[in-house]
């Protein structure tokens, strides 16, 4: 069927000089008025645009050759092209996403990033994710913590907040077991990729929105020993990591915002508050020792889980542990409870042991910490 032409009808006299002074003022006004904000196609390897104009996004196309875009929004962003794919059991392809802070040399506008964890009262955030069903991939939440208020390169620890998943992946290292966090419980992996230490909270369904506090998290991993309360955290972003495809997959909402001020404490939340001294009880031997350590709580809240993290001295070696485990065996290491101790109540202690070798002089480890807090 052929359509009829539209034939406009006229408007006679005065009525149509009043709307056509009408539609000249209403052409004037907007024409002041001002643009919406165009979409920002981004499609560098590196590429960034900024967004609300306090968040910036990347395209971050760090482990593939194939295209990647994503396109800037008014509120997030969306992958428009997300090329090839890597295998499942290695690291993902990308990481498109969006930051408050500082993240390799470049800072969000207006940032209040890098900041002391002690330093700070709270991090409320919110992200609303869009997924897709065609691709590999995690949709993740990262935040970022140092020993120094750093503002380029690979930060100490990573902590990653994983809101969905798809296909066989899974996170760095192996599951340690589960943690209640901001009222949602989690599954906990630990690892390290080689520059970093990475902490990870796995959902067990897809949560595609969520309104939160990162310091939640980051208290957790202090507790865990981890990070100190003393160290930075530098930047917190939200975004996902493709293995296969992704086109499609949207930050639809992203706010993030820090209270500088005093933090809270309260159960299990180790805070400023929590203190604490050590007993380090030796016997020794030429070339070997066994060692008792007793952790008292000092300060008035329980400390749960409790993490205490120790320097031995060069050329001494833990070879086994009890009532604790304790990795590494050399250098640095943390000494965590197991399943019948891992409470350390106020005004309460807990004790562990550990036999090892040693070469030279024998002398007892240094900087005792719990959850980040330096022990007597």
């Amino acid at each position: 069927m052929r359509a009829t032409p539209h034939r406009p009808r006229t408007v006679p006299g005065a009525l149509g000089a009043l709307l056509l002074a009408l539609v000249a003022v209403l052409a004037t006004l907007a024409g002041t008025a001002p643009p919406a904000r165009a979409d920002t196609l981004v499609c560098e390897q590196y590429g960034t645009a900024t967004v609300q104009g306090r968040y910036v996004v990347q395209n971050n196309r760090w482990g593939t050759g194939a295209a990647q875009c994503v396109t800037a929004t008014d509120t997030g962003f969306r992958v428009t092209r997300a090329d090839g794919s890597v295998p499942t059991d290695g690291p993902p392809k990308s990481y498109p996403s969006l930051f408050n802070g500082c993240h390799y040399t470049r800072c969000s506008p207006g940032t209040a990033l890098p900041a002391r964890i002690d330093g700070i009262a709270g991090a409320p955030s919110s992200i609303a994710y869009g997924f897709v069903g065609d691709a590999v991939y995690n949709a993740s939440y990262d935040i970022w913590l140092d020993p120094a208020p750093r503002t380029d390169g690979v930060n100490r620890t990573e902590i990653m907040i994983w809101f969905h998943r798809t296909g066989p992946v899974q996170p760095i290292g192996s599951p340690v077991g589960t943690a209640t966090v901001g009222g949602r419980s989690w599954q906990v992996w630990t690892g390290g990729n080689g520059t970093n230490d990475v902490i990870s909270f796995v959902a067990p369904s897809a949560l595609a929105a969520w309104s939160f506090d990162v310091m939640d998290f980051v208290r957790e991993t202090v507790a865990r020993g981890m990070a100190r309360n003393d160290w930075y955290l530098t930047s917190v972003q939200a975004g996902f990591e493709p293995w296969q495809n992704g086109a499609g997959l949207s930050v639809n909402s992203f706010s993030s915002t820090v209270d500088l001020g005093t933090p809270p404490s309260g159960p299990g939340e180790p805070g400023p508050a929590t203190a604490c001294e050590v007993t380090f009880t030796p016997n020794v031997w030429a070339g070997g020792f066994t060692a008792n350590v007793t952790v008292a709580n000092t300060g008035p809240t329980p400390v749960d889980p409790w993490n205490l993290a120790f320097t031995l001295p060069p050329g001494h070696r833990i070879t086994q542990a009890w009532n604790a485990t304790v990795s590494p065996s050399s250098g640095t290491v943390t000494a965590a409870g197991v399943a019948h101790n891992t409470r350390i109540a106020a005004g309460g202690s807990q004790s562990f042991g550990f036999q090892g070798t040693y070469s030279g002089t024998f002398a007892p480890p240094t900087g005792f910490s719990l959850g980040g807090t330096v022990c007597t």
